[in-house]
């Protein structure tokens, strides 16, 4: 891993990328957890719930070289508190990765027809909503090169629009699967009811934190 403090020196963002790489580790193993949580595969679900909370340690620890190494009193090109908060919902993304993915440890959850169709359709719309947010991020130091004008910022406002309309897809196609589930509800246990709706919470939150990292970039542009 790079070293925090020499890159500081190089743009505000690069550090906030390098902890976004971590964080999109342990966002794409979750369509991974599922498949094998489907599958019955519990040893499988367990090695990849270890592998995602290794990840989010690391991206924890990346974390906190930033934050104790972020400089203060001197020049940057964003304010501070913007740069702790960018990493602050990003953080907030991994840790719900972790939690969505240690609750299917706990049991295994019965479901019923269209459940799963459902779903993947919400799983994914929450899914591109951070890629659309990663990939802001990956353009940041691209937009500070250009004093956060110009092709690049234009490039960047659609970005966030999009963020914004796909977070609403998520939104939309989270409460027709809640729905569904109440309509479910007699049919599977109180426990495997209440997994499910704390699965669907945890990954409703990455695409909430992505939404409002896109945000932030907007008020940076702005």
């Amino acid at each position: 891993m790079r070293n925090i403090i020499n890159v500081f020196g190089r743009s505000p963002f690069v550090p906030l990328q390098m902890h976004m790489e971590k964080v999109d580790e342990c966002v794409e193993q979750i369509p991974v957890i599922i498949e094998a949580y489907r599958l019955g595969d519990s040893k499988k679900v367990d090695s990849i719930a270890e592998k995602i909370s290794k990840l989010e340690h690391h991206a924890d620890q990346i974390k906190h070289d930033i934050r104790n190494n972020l400089p203060r009193g001197m020049f940057m090109p964003v304010d501070r508190t913007k740069i702790l908060k960018i990493l602050s919902l990003q953080d907030g993304i991994a840790n719900r990765a972790e939690d969505a993915t240690v609750l299917l440890t706990f049991k295994q959850a019965k479901t019923f027809e269209g459940f799963d169709a459902a779903f993947d359709l919400f799983m994914s719309n929450c899914l591109e909503t951070f890629q659309l947010a990663r990939s802001i991020i990956d353009l940041l130091d691209e937009l500070l090169e250009t004093g956060f004008g110009g092709l690049e910022a234009d490039r960047v406002n659609e970005l966030i629009d999009k963020v914004a309309l796909k977070e609403h897809e998520a939104d939309l196609s989270q409460k027709e699967l809640v729905r569904l589930l109440f309509a479910h509800e007699e049919n599977i246990s109180y426990g495997d009811f209440f997994l499910w709706t704390r699965v669907i919470q945890q990954i409703s939150g990455i695409a909430d934190r992505a939404d409002k990292l896109a945000a932030t970039i907007r008020n940076i542009l702005e």
